[in-house]
Order: C-alpha cells, then sequence, then structure tokens
C-alpha cells in the first residue's frame, strides 16, 4: 500500500520510542479465564500443596492423596496457584465456584459505565486554525469522560506519506496528553490512519459550576428559561467541522 515496503511500522516504532513528551499510553491487561483451571485427574504434577474445604493447610502432599481426599469429602481438587512451587489446591465444589466467579463477572460488567466514543476527522494537510477547532471538540468530551477516536483520511497519493498523518496525531496527543491517554496507538485501516484517546480521569479537572445569572438569583427570571437560553447558545458553538 505504501511507497517503501515497512515505512509505517518504523514510523509508528518511531512514535514509540521517541515519546519525548511522555505521552501517556495505555498498556492492555489481559483476564485470566475460569476455564484455565486445572481440576482433579489433568493435574499431573506429583506433590502440591493442599487446602481443604474447610479451609485447614493440609502441607505439601502427593497429588494421589490430594485427590483421594477430595474425593471422599465428594469434592473437586482445583489448582489455583500454579505459579507456586510446589503448585497450590484447594478442595472445593468446582462447578459451584464456576456458577459464582461468572455471576460477579456479569454484575461487575453490568455495573461498568458505557463511555461514548467520539469522533473528529482530519486530512494530511489540515490547516492548524481548522485543527484548533477539532482539538477544542476533543478536549471537551474527554473532559465529559466520553472516548475520542483521532482519524486521518487520505486521498489519492497522500497515503504514500503516513508520516505526515502521524505527525498530527502526535501533536493532538501531546495537546490533550494532560487529560488523556493513548488507549490504540496509531494504526492503518484502508485509507484512514487513527488512534483512540481516553480521558485520563486522575489528571481532569473538575469543572466549576456555572455561575447564576443576578436576574435569577434575585427570582425575577425562572431558572429553566435562563437554563434553555445558555444550553440554545452552546449548541450554535458546538459546530460540525468534518470536511
Amino acid at each position: 500500500m505504501f511507497a517503501k515496503t515497512g515505512q509505517l511500522w518504523y514510523i509508528l516504532i518511531d512514535f514509540l520510542l521517541d515519546n519525548k513528551n511522555n505521552i501517556p499510553i495505555r498498556r492492555k491487561e489481559y483476564v485470566i479465564s475460569t476455564q484455565d483451571f486445572r481440576v482433579n485427574e489433568t493435574i499431573r504434577i506429583p506433590e502440591v500443596r493442599v487446602i481443604d474445604h474447610k479451609g485447614d493447610n493440609l502441607g505439601v502432599i502427593s497429588t494421589q492423596e490430594a485427590l483421594r481426599i477430595a474425593r471422599e469429602a465428594e469434592l473437586d481438587l482445583v489448582e489455583v496457584s500454579p505459579n507456586a512451587n510446589p503448585p497450590v489446591c484447594r478442595v472445593m465444589d468446582f462447578g459451584k465456584f464456576l456458577y459464582e466467579r461468572t455471576k460477579k463477572e456479569k454484575e461487575a460488567r453490568k455495573a461498568q459505565t458505557k463511555i461514548e466514543i467520539k469522533e473528529i476527522r482530519l486530512r494530511p494537510k489540515t490547516n492548524e486554525h481548522h485543527r484548533s477547532f477539532k482539538t477544542r471538540d476533543a478536549r471537551r468530551w474527554l473532559e465529559d469522560g466520553m472516548k475520542v477516536r483521532v482519524t486521518v483520511r487520505f486521498r489519492g497519493r497522500e497515503i504514500t506519506y503516513p508520516e505526515l498523518a502521524l505527525e498530527d496525531l502526535k501533536e493532538i496527543a501531546e495537546e490533550l496528553s494532560d487529560i488523556s491517554v493513548i488507549e490504540q496507538i496509531p494504526s492503518v485501516e484502508g485509507r484512514t490512519m487513527s488512534m483512540l484517546l481516553s480521558p485520563n480521569v486522575k489528571k481532569i479537572v473538575k469543572k466549576k459550576p456555572a455561575a447564576v445569572p443576578e436576574a435569577v438569583a434575585a427570582g425575577n427570571v425562572p431558572a429553566g428559561v435562563v437554563a434553555d437560553d445558555l444550553d440554545s447558545e452552546e449548541d450554535e458553538d458546538d459546530g460540525d467541522f468534518e470536511e
């Protein structure tokens, strides 16, 4: 796709390594599934440390002896700490454990706040004045707790100069680094290059409450009327500057 093979990879590596302004980049976290536990006969290590169903530490015993204890209790032997030396196993009802674990995961997902993703679109040669409007919108959305996808769309031969688009993305990330982190580093899909910014909750300063007009404070004008007027003024300022 690009004129020079591997050109984009060198540019992205430079983006990560030459991070002089320490733009915060979020690293992915991986969660181990509940299906990854070794249970009963799938535990093939000769000796394990066992905790029984009452919570008592039985010490290091052979795996066969641990399986016998689990069978006598009509429960399962589950490896809960495979990286320990020796590995730690617990006698428990594995089916009940999976059910409770899955239930907690579902409740946690329901409790998570759905974050809206906004998008600003640029061209590789977007002038600084036009880009400042886009950045202003991105800052407002990030302060409201939304994620922002910054997309640069290529036309014609512009795609042979990805370094121009990457430089724009880097400058935007630096400008918004005081309230955001890079969740997805710049990547190319088709004829677009994009990155995803997430709000940095620790750095975002809470907005000050808007001043109440004197007329409202005096009770001469209904607060709802003034609020509607203010909202209409803000809507007029929020223009769509997509090209």
